[in-house]
C-alpha cells in the first residue's frame, strides 16, 4: 500500500535525511583516514560503507544512553546520585569505543580494523566534529537574520 492522506505511514523508525548524511559523512572520514593512518584498515569500499553505518547506530546508541545519564546527573540531588552518575557517563564513554572495536571485530574480522582504544577514540570524535560540521553548513539560514 503507498502513504497518501487517506493512508497516512505507519509510526516508527525511520531514516531521516541527517542519518543519510552522517553515514555519508563517515564513509569520508572513514576512508580517508583507512589511507593515511596504517592501523585503519577497510579492504572495500562495500566494508567501509558497512563499517560507517555501524558506527551511525553505535553512536546513536551511545548518545541516547549519554543523555539519559546526563538527565540524571542533573536531577540527582545527592552527592551519591551525582557521583553514580558521573561513573555511569565515564563507563558509557570509555566502554562504547570497546563495543566498536568488539563489533567491527565480530562482524568484519580482520577486513576491517580501525586500531586500538586511542584510534577509535580519535576516529569518533573526528567524525562527530565532522558531522556537526556538514550539519551546520547544510543548516537552513535562520530567516530572521
Amino acid at each position: 500500500m503507498q502513504n497518501s492522506p487517506a493512508n497516512p505511514p505507519s509510526p516508527g523508525w525511520r531514516v531521516s535525511a541527517a542519518d543519510v548524511v552522517d553515514v555519508f559523512v563517515y564513509v569520508v572520514v572513514l576512508n580517508l583516514a583507512a589511507e593515511y593512518l596504517p592501523m585503519v584498515l577497510t579492504e572495500t569500499f562495500t566494508l567501509s560503507l558497512l563499517t560507517a553505518v555501524l558506527l551511525k547506530v553505535v553512536l546513536e546508541v551511545v548518545v541516547f544512553f549519554k543523555n539519559r545519564v546526563k538527565a540524571r546527573f542533573r536531577a540527582a540531588t545527592t552527592t551519591v546520585g551525582k557521583v553514580g552518575a558521573a561513573l555511569a557517563l565515564w563507563a558509557i564513554l570509555v566502554g562504547s569505543k570497546f563495543v566498536v572495536l568488539e563489533l567491527v571485530a565480530l562482524l568484519f574480522a580482520d577486513k576491517v580494523r580501525l586500531g586500538g582504544f586511542f584510534a577509535v577514540t580519535g576516529l569518533i570524535l573526528i567524525l562527530l566534529v565532522s558531522r556537526a560540521g556538514v550539519r551546520r553548513l547544510l543548516a537552513q539560514p535562520d530567516p530572521a537574520r
